[in-house]
């Protein structure tokens, strides 16, 4: 009914750049909060970046300064510039958004993209 489809993954050296991409499509009515999650290695899933609709953003300690959140609500879509990236930041990113579709307009339902993985290393 609502899909999210990541891109813009890959490996990339410790200091450069990446730029993610989440497009929203199916019968959506609105979308609230959009999100990128993170899960590594052996690690539990952990909040990255959020903006709501309104354009306000929330940042894990750990990119702060580095990364950046956005989104294109014509488009339906969030991005998540990351810069300066560490080994640290190797994880499978994952696309979240709280969308109220057509046939709930009035109840928003969190949904997930399959992933895409960032590698940082030299």
């Amino acid at each position: 009914q609502v899909q999210l489809v990541e891109s813009g993954g890959g490996l990339v050296q410790p200091g450069g750049s990446l730029r993610l991409s989440c497009a929203a499509s199916g019968s959506i009515f609105s979308i609230n909060a959009m999100g990128w999650y993170r899960q590594a290695p052996g690690k539990e899933r952990e909040l990255v970046a959020a903006i709501t609709s309104g354009g306000s953003t929330n940042y894990a300690d750990s990119v702060k300064g580095r990364f950046t959140i956005s989104r294109d609500n014509a488009k339906k879509t969030v991005y998540l510039e990351m810069n300066s990236l560490k080994p640290e930041d190797t994880a499978v990113y994952f696309c979240n958004a709280e969308v109220a579709t057509m046939a709930s307009p009035f109840y928003g339902v969190d949904y997930w993209g399959k992933g895409t993985l960032v590698t940082v290393s030299s």
